[in-house]
């Protein structure tokens, strides 16, 4: 991937409980704003909870575009513009927007390259800057609250139906999904 720098925002938080988007997303804005970049981009959904929020949070209370769902990204000659284009269910959609903007990644976006061993080496001599978030008086405190999680229903075995005939009996009168 590649970075000449980082910055690391610890938290005493546990990511996988009580670390929310929102809270992510205002981390987020407090680097940027001392960053300046032109561009952020970040995952399209946590593996953990699954939630699909933090980008959008963060294009909200930064006041900038967002594209979600990237999986294809160019920026104009001039770096003004931002082409974005994203998966939905009907296909592609190719989206226009001024930088800066907020981009939420595809898996489709790119393929990342592995680190060789030398690379590795490079990257652990790059400044790291460790930053205490309870430091920057941001309110990281959850707003959402885990009430259960528990499996799905057991599905029950499907049947074989002898005709065409009988598969129409059955979609229409234990279904009832034909009229």
């Amino acid at each position: 991937m590649g970075a000449d720098r980082a910055i690391l925002l610890q938290t005493p938080l546990r990511p996988d409980q009580e670390l929310q988007p929102l809270a992510v997303a205002k981390l987020l804005k407090w680097a940027v704003e001392k960053e300046s970049p032109t561009m952020v981009l970040v995952g399209k959904q946590a593996i953990d909870d699954d939630c699909n929020q933090t980008g959008q949070m963060l294009a909200g209370l930064l006041g900038w575009p967002q594209g979600t769902f990237a999986s294809g990204v160019e920026v104009s000659g001039d770096k003004t513009v931002l082409t974005v284009t994203r998966e939905v269910d009907e296909g592609l959609q190719t989206v226009k927007m001024p930088l800066p903007a907020v981009v939420t990644c595809d898996l489709r976006l790119n393929v990342p390259r592995y680190a060789t061993l030398p690379n590795l080496m490079k990257a652990k001599k790059k400044p790291l800057e460790v930053v205490d978030a309870s430091s920057l008086g941001i309110d990281l405190a959850g707003r959402l609250k885990v009430l259960e999680v528990s499996e799905p229903p057991k599905r029950e075995g499907g049947g074989k139906v002898e005709s065409v005939d009988e598969l129409i009996e059955k979609l229409r009168f234990e279904a009832k999904v034909l009229a």
